[in-house]
């Protein structure tokens, strides 16, 4: 399932995966343990060379358990500490890297394995995993999509949903024009628009669509 910030990916690609018996993966939450890493190394998240001479060195390990999902580096769980705003504004610039992109694309395949995961992120359908039986776009409008973003309980709560907006809108323009593994809808992806659609009617569509290819 990829798509935007904001569209809804996160909650449900885990309502999905419970729901089909499925393991999780969040490949965000990958580039923004990487982000954080970063940060917290005091890497020049700007400066592409440092990012990618430094991209081999954290461990991260992903739980993949829809109901309880886990994100750690080096050991530590970083669930918390990867959904901050400082993070949020980071990753992108850190996910344009290609020597990132790569290690973590070959993590995240491993991961796939076999199947039998619902997995979320930006470049799943295009790069990651081109044959899955399943693709979803999921988008909403800007305003909706901005309008989550700053209800989520994990976001910066001092964030109004017009900076939210103008902080999401940065993203999805480098996130979609980035050189490596831009956003974009595969061709043979389904296109679910959420803007008017409750998270069960999201889940329960997928949850169709898995079954009809199934």
């Amino acid at each position: 399932m990829d798509g935007p910030s904001g569209s809804g990916k996160s909650s449900a690609s885990k309502g999905v995966a419970a729901a089909l018996g499925l393991r999780y993966l969040d490949t965000g939450a990958m580039y923004r343990a990487m982000t954080w890493w970063m940060l917290h190394n005091g890497v020049p998240v700007e400066d592409p060379g440092a990012v990618a001479a430094r991209a081999l060195e954290p461990a991260l390990e992903s739980g993949t358990d829809p109901a309880a999902p886990t994100i750690t580096v080096d050991g530590e769980d970083v669930s918390g500490p990867i959904r901050s705003r400082e993070v949020t504004n980071a990753v992108s610039a850190v996910s344009s890297v290609p020597a990132v992109r790569a290690r973590l694309v070959a993590l995240q395949r491993e991961i796939i394995g076999i199947g039998g995961i619902v997995v979320e992120g930006r470049d799943i359908g295009t790069v990651v995993a081109p044959d899955a039986q399943v693709k979803v776009y999921l988008t909403a409008s800007e305003e909706v999509r901005a309008r989550r973003r700053a209800q989520d309980p994990a976001a910066d709560p001092g964030a109004s949903v017009t900076l939210t907006r103008a902080e999401q809108a940065r993203r999805d323009r480098l996130d979609s024009t980035r050189a490596a593994s831009p956003l974009a809808k595969a061709a043979d992806a389904h296109e679910i628009d959420s803007t008017g659609l409750g998270l069960g009617e999201v889940i329960e569509a997928v949850v169709r669509l898995a079954k009809e290819t199934g």
